[in-house]
């Protein structure tokens, strides 16, 4: 397995291609003047991106193989904010937290931060371990 470590980056140009992926076409993720009219300091990413990315980290860990994540769990506790032209890094960590082997499975508590302000909260997967582990 690998590391549970990574910086993830996002762009005004990730999101619209996020937004037209998923439908959620929300335009406080793509239109600057909307997000601060409802109160956001600028246009922000989608929660649901920010979960994706760490799950990234995660199926880079199980081997690049997504089946291998049985169950995902967070909350989203800060926002993303992506201001036109730049790329925001947001730096995703976890660490194993309890290993079942009768299941063969790992419990991982993630950790995802955007300019140093926490942006996932209560972050959980649980995987199954590769067969040369379990």
């Amino acid at each position: 397995m690998s590391d549970l470590t990574r910086t993830v980056t996002v762009d005004r140009d990730r999101l619209v291609a996020y937004a037209a992926a998923s439908g959620d076409q929300n335009p406080i993720h793509q239109d600057a003047d909307v997000a601060r009219r409802v109160g956001l300091p600028d246009v922000i990413a989608h929660g649901m991106w920010t979960m994706g990315a760490a799950l990234e980290v995660v199926t880079d860990y199980v081997g690049g193989d997504p089946a291998r994540i049985l169950s995902c769990q967070t909350r989203f506790t800060g926002m993303v904010v992506v201001p036109e032209g730049e790329t925001v890094e947001v730096l995703v960590t976890g660490v194993v937290k309890k290993v079942d082997e009768a299941a063969g499975t790992e419990t991982l508590e993630l950790s995802a931060t955007c300019a140093g302000e926490k942006v996932l909260g209560r972050c959980q997967a649980v995987v199954r371990r590769p067969r040369a582990q379990a």
